[in-house]
């Protein structure tokens, strides 16, 4: 078996009302119950969009040095993660497509090693 994690930066979402925002919640809902049912699901979960509420921690000059804000300013952050553990990257692009599909926009896979 193989895990990879699926995962979307928020900037990806784009602008839907809150309808259709709605509408989403539950059809991803039933992709991570099939990924459960599977028996491939390890972890899932919404990152909290409120980027000014996050810290970083560095360890590159020797001690530890906690920061409050993000390591690099930038455009893109992390919206969203699916872990999944499956046995081939075929599998691992089902799931993502579903995912994908589910939640109505793109989704990126990188094996976790």
């Amino acid at each position: 078996m193989a895990q990879y994690i699926i995962y979307f930066n928020q900037q990806w979402v784009g602008d839907h009302s809150s309808e259709w925002f709605a509408s989403r919640g539950p059809l991803a809902n039933a992709v991570v119950d099939e990924i459960k049912g599977a028996g491939a699901y390890v972890f899932a979960a919404g990152v909290d969009e409120d980027i000014d509420g996050a810290f970083s921690a560095d360890a590159t000059s020797g001690e530890v040095v906690v920061r409050t804000g993000r390591v690099a300013p930038g455009e893109a952050y992390l919206g969203g993660l699916t872990i999944i553990d499956v046995p081939d990257e075929d599998t691992a692009k089902m799931w993502a497509g579903r995912i994908a599909e589910a939640c109505g926009w793109p989704q990126e896979v990188r094996p976790v090693f």
